[in-house]
């Protein structure tokens, strides 16, 4: 038999994961004003400045994203002039990712976008309390069937 929730504890879970998503939402909106790049886009040249020269598979999984959705991200960033893609010498198969000279203007000058701030909060916590996040979230993914849904990367809403 199911316990009655506790209207306090519910109460507090929905205006946290509000916070959340507003936290996000706010954050990305003021990446995308201050850089006119998006949360994505600038967490890849940081992260391209810290692991130069970079493959994309690794930069994919720097960025916890799938390396298609990476690649899609690159291509704006290469059309914008901020990046560039060079085949190694000794495989010409490996393709390298580099920050171009105004690209690492934008990695020196930029806030630290949320998902950063997120991965970096993340990884301050011990693996017990990982765990329990994991599990946690797992849950309210369940709980909203969205277990098949495709995660997107975190960016500012458009209006």
């Amino acid at each position: 038999m199911q316990q009655p929730s506790d209207t306090q504890t519910m109460t507090d879970i929905f205006n946290n994961l509000r916070r959340v998503f507003q936290a996000l939402n706010e954050q990305s909106k003021q990446v995308e004003k201050l850089t006119s790049l998006t949360g994505p886009q600038l967490w890849a040249i940081q992260t391209i400045a810290r692991e130069s020269p970079v493959r994309v598979s690794l930069l994919a999984e720097k960025m916890f994203l799938h390396p298609a959705t990476v690649v899609g991200i690159l291509n704006r960033l290469e059309v914008r002039g901020l990046i560039v893609r060079n085949r190694t010498k000794r495989d010409r198969r490996v393709v390298e990712i580099e920050l171009t000279e105004s690209g690492r203007g934008f990695a020196v000058d930029a806030p630290e976008v949320p998902q950063g701030k997120l991965a970096t909060g993340l990884n301050s916590l011990s693996a017990s309390e990982m765990a329990e996040i994991h599990r946690s979230l797992q849950r309210l993914v369940s709980i909203l069937d969205a277990q098949d849904m495709k995660p997107a990367p975190i960016t500012a809403p458009t209006p």
